[in-house]
């Protein structure tokens, strides 16, 4: 899926400057693929540490051209394979890992074009991940996953053509503190992503 996704990105970034010279209306509704790095990290007492990984989705949105500004709503449907495993931890040859999963997003976003083909933007809206653990041992292995309620805020340059368009943004998500079965951990789990997003516009 992770090839399907980078072949369809690079299909739709190489095409774009091929419509750029033209003036095109910076509204609509779009749908794309997004891919990039992610940085998934965990925080306690003042003690943190990040994994990288690499980040994959889906984005719809819809973007309306006020003229001076341009103002849409969008959702993403995302993936991630950052994921950290320590050993050793209770007996010999045990293992832990915690690995970030779905990433939903819906928020909204506000630019300003620069040109006729390029905006400049910023972003803003809920973002809920799902955490996947488990631990194995001699004995057999058990695992959880539960989900994780936060914000995210972003910005970014979009070039669009007249039937597509290509975007690179940094986006950063906040989800608070980590809760297990009703029990507060102290753990604060947040991320940082940079990732290029291609598409088409209807």
């Amino acid at each position: 899926m992770k090839k399907s996704i980078l072949a369809a990105l690079a299909t739709c970034v190489v095409s774009v400057p091929a419509y750029a010279q033209d003036d095109a209306s910076l509204g609509g509704a779009k749908v794309g693929v997004v891919a990039g790095y992610d940085s998934v990290k965990l925080s306690l007492d003042g003690d943190s540490a990040s994994k990288g990984g690499f980040a994959y989705g889906l984005t719809a949105g819809y973007d309306f051209d006020l003229g001076n500004a341009v103002v849409g709503v969008e959702a993403e449907l995302a993936d991630s394979t950052a994921k950290e495993s320590v050993t050793d931890i209770l007996e010999a040859g045990d293992e832990a890992s915690i690995a970030a999963s779905r990433d939903l997003y819906v928020g909204a976003r506000v630019g300003f074009g620069v040109g006729s083909n390029v905006l400049l933007y910023a972003k803003g809206g809920y973002t809920n991940v799902r955490i996947k653990a488990r631990y194995a041992d001699s004995t057999g292995s058990v695992g959880d996953s539960d989900t994780l309620d936060g914000f995210r805020v972003g910005a970014g340059v979009e070039l669009v053509g007249q039937t597509n368009f290509a975007r690179l943004e940094y986006r950063y998500s906040d989800y608070g503190k980590y809760s297990a079965d009703g029990f507060n951990t102290g753990i604060s789990a947040s991320r940082h992503q940079i990732v290029a997003t291609g598409g088409f516009r209807f």
